[in-house]
């Protein structure tokens, strides 16, 4: 196994970057489109009142302080952990080309695992007794073939995937802080991790899991991988939704068909008949897939350096006013009905994001928030 790779950053470019990362109404898409429009976090904290103010917001913007960053800091760095940027070059290179890439992320243990390549596999938490054998196996002889074995620390699948890949490389993706060891029955599976593997999360030092931040979670799982292999699911499962982080984000999904009667196959069988790949055994995924595969990436930050005056984009505000709803809108169908130019439809979703007005969808959709539906 690679010797474990550190990247040190000075505190202070690390308190600029989370402190507008913990901004309210910052979320990742929002963070780069505002580091692309003004350069630096520290400039872009000076502009967000602003923002805010242009989106509709009619109080003042919450913004986190330094001591309280300063404290997260401390925190993490006593916890033994540390922090990793987007630009720093120990941020996984899969995982920086999707649209809603984390800023920054919390690390704990081996940095390199996250430059080799990467295999994700998930699956039901109540995984049978043939399935958690199977997730096990196929974690072992993939990782033997070369690939880092990515999942969520759950139980059941994800348990046994962790647990067939200690020895070769394994990356537990977590939903809380990165403090925080859930289940309960996975504790020792946790350490082992930090000890052997790596430990990643997004949320803040100390935040709990809660259901909200488990879909966050999914869609890291299958950005830092290059393919996924679903072992068991439900239809209506959080491995689902990682499947379909995976295909919008361009990377192949295979799995293991069930029997129909089987709630747990459901989920399979469904990717299956919808595309997937279907594995049988591990050379299904050899003949589809390798570690050694070149890599092509695709930028997601789009150009929002507006280049119209302050009066026509103030028409700009006012048209995607009138088009948004609570019905849930792509950037490509917004771009059609205000008959904007991107730059601008961008700044004004920035505004309007910030104030808190609109939420962004699986599928790059975007759609006004409830409360704001009658203004």
């Amino acid at each position: 196994m690679a010797q474990p790779l550190t990247h040190p950053q000075e505190n202070e470019d690390l308190t600029s970057w989370l402190q507008l990362a913990r901004c309210e109404n910052v979320g990742p898409i929002t963070f780069h489109h505002l580091m692309e429009r003004y350069g630096t976090p520290e400039e872009a904290l000076k502009a967000l009142p602003e923002l805010a103010t242009q989106g509709g917001l009619k109080r003042s913007l919450r913004l986190v302080s330094r001591a309280e960053i300063e404290k997260e800091l401390a925190s993490l760095a006593k916890f033994g952990a540390q922090l990793i940027t987007f630009n720093s070059p120990c941020y996984p290179p899969l995982l920086r080309h999707i649209d809603s890439a984390p800023p920054l992320l919390a690390v704990k243990g081996n940095l390199s695992l996250l430059q080799e390549p990467t295999f994700a596999i998930v699956g039901a938490r109540n995984a049978s007794a043939m399935g958690k054998k199977m997730a096990h196996s196929f974690a072992e002889k993939l990782g033997k073939e070369g690939w880092v074995i990515v999942s969520g620390l759950a139980r059941g699948i994800d348990g046994a995937a962790h647990q067939g890949s200690l020895e070769t490389g394994a990356i537990a993706v977590l939903a809380g802080g990165i403090d925080q060891i859930y289940p309960p029955e996975n504790e020792a599976l946790y350490h082992q991790i930090a000890e052997e593997g790596l430990l990643l999360a997004e949320s803040p030092f100390g935040i709990q899991p809660q259901s909200t931040l488990f879909p966050r979670r999914n869609r890291i799982i299958s950005g830092l991988s290059r393919a996924l292999l679903i072992v068991e699911a439900a239809l209506k499962s959080g491995s689902l939704i990682t499947a379909r982080n995976a295909l919008e984000q361009g990377r192949e999904v295979f799995a293991i068909p069930g029997h129909p009667l089987d709630p747990r196959a459901r989920g399979c069988n469904h990717l299956i008949k919808n595309g997937a790949i279907l594995v049988e055994t591990i050379e299904d995924i050899y003949r589809e897939i390798s570690p050694n595969a070149p890599l092509e990436f695709q930028e997601n930050i789009s150009q929002i350096k507006s280049t119209s005056p302050p009066n026509a984009l103030q028409k700009s505000r006012q048209i995607v006013n009138e088009n948004l709803s609570l019905v849930p809108l792509s950037i490509d169908e917004l771009i059609r009905e205000c008959q904007l130019s991107p730059s601008d439809l961008w700044i004004v979703l920035l505004e309007m994001e910030i104030a808190g007005r609109i939420e962004r969808l699986p599928g790059g959709k975007v759609a006004l928030k409830e409360e704001w539906k009658s203004i």
